[in-house]
């Protein structure tokens, strides 16, 4: 988790740091969240104060120059599945045994690292926390201090930038 905010080598200081943290403050956990909560929390305090104190952060705004700039948004047309209906997606992509196929996947999750690695740094720790730590939507929201309709909506976004960045991949 430290990772998204900061580099590898600083990451391991914020979780040292984190760790001084929690010993030093235990008897303050009062217990209205997990144990697992409260740390996680303190983690990423933590390091998104490191990341700006170490000048990592770039503004999204930044990144283009605002011409190619995507809503993250997807036409309702796409959202029909042959069975269950509208406003969900047509296929879920399915990984083979095949070595072509096992090649084929390899490069897909690349490019769904390196579109995660191009999120917004919101998006980024929502979609991390949801989809690759399986935590819930309640603890996500408690963790980063925000609302459940705020956590649905950049998890909604983040998961179409990386369905997108896969279908660029796969169409092109």
């Amino acid at each position: 988790m430290a990772r998204l905010y900061v580099a590898d080598a600083v990451a391991d200081d914020v979780v040292q740091d984190v760790w001084v943290t929690v010993v030093r403050g235990i008897d303050r956990f009062e217990g209205r969240s997990s144990l697992k909560t409260w740390v996680f929390g303190i983690l990423v305090n933590v390091a998104r104060r490191r990341a700006a104190r170490e000048g990592r952060t770039v503004p999204f705004a930044s990144a283009g120059s605002g011409a190619d700039v995507w809503d993250g948004t997807v036409a309702s047309a796409r959202l029909h599945h042959p069975d269950l209906g509208s406003g969900y997606w047509p296929a879920s992509p399915s990984w083979a045994r095949d070595p072509a196929d096992a090649t084929v996947a390899a490069e897909a999750r690349t490019v769904v690292r390196g579109a995660i690695a191009q999120l917004r740094p919101a998006q980024r720790e929502v979609m991390t926390l949801r989809d690759l730590e399986g935590w819930t939507g309640p603890e996500i929201s408690e963790v980063l201090g925000i609302s459940g309709v705020n956590q649905r909506t950049l998890l909604h976004r983040a998961r179409v930038a990386v369905r997108r960045a896969l279908e660029e991949y796969f169409d092109g």
